[in-house]
């Protein structure tokens, strides 16, 4: 491969040879179709044991976020991990407060309809139960040490593909986890102390699933609703 293939900046800028997995199609096949079954068994919980989780393994989860592509590289994200006793019971508090407003006045009828095969109300003990809070930031811009603002670019793009990672790897540790949004969010940022350039993008409660854990049964569109080809 010539340099113009590799790009204009390819001399400017420092580059590693890249080493890609090398599989046969059986192989290939194998590994997706496991990927796969192993992420269709993954459900969102909402009734964690208080059985604690390794740290570490929270720590690992996080390098897997991290490891997201992102615009330019810029990484514009903060995870945020909760396992004070204290600081998430304001959590709840203000959640509350939030999602009875929006089960009370802000959501329209059809939403609360779509939500009444899962259960759920106002009310989030889960937040108090799970042994950690992971509180996901985007970074609207980066700031330097003199205050000087930088841009970044796709951010709730990039933010998005790192939560997906993020919940892929809770999964396959044997944990669960749920994506949580009570909108809006700026109470996380207030409790938690955030910078300006930092937003509230997802609340995620992560441990192990209760010994009790029930969850709604619901089904995924067949390939043939998701799926458009074009050859």
């Amino acid at each position: 491969m010539n340099k113009e293939r590799l790009g204009s900046n390819h001399e400017t800028h420092s580059f590693e040879q890249y080493k890609p997995l090398n599989y046969n199609e059986s192989e290939m096949l194998e590994r997706v179709a496991d990927y796969r079954s192993r992420m269709q068994s993954r459900r969102s919980v909402r009734h964690f044991s208080d059985r604690q989780v390794p740290y570490t393994i929270v720590q690992e989860i996080i390098k897997a976020a991290g490891s997201a592509p992102s615009g330019a590289n810029k990484q514009p994200w903060t995870f945020c991990v909760v396992g004070n006793a204290e600081l998430k019971k304001r959590i709840r508090e203000a959640a509350e407060e939030e999602e009875y407003q929006n089960y009370s006045n802000r959501m329209t009828q059809e939403w609360l309809d779509d939500l009444k095969p899962f259960g759920t109300d106002h009310i989030k003990p889960f937040l108090e139960e799970a042994p950690y809070l992971i509180i996901v930031f985007k970074k609207i811009f980066d700031l330097d040490e003199s205050g000087q603002k930088h841009n970044n670019y796709y951010v709730s793009e990039s933010v998005g593909i790192a939560v997906g990672l993020m919940l892929s790897a809770i999964h396959m540790a044997g944990l669960v986890a749920l994506t949580h949004t009570p909108s809006p969010m700026k109470f996380l940022a207030r409790i938690l102390k955030r910078p300006d350039n930092e937003r509230p993008y997802l609340l995620i409660p992560l441990g192990y699933s209760h010994a009790e854990a029930r969850v709604p049964k619901i089904s995924k569109k067949p390939l043939n609703e998701i799926l458009v080809e074009y050859f």
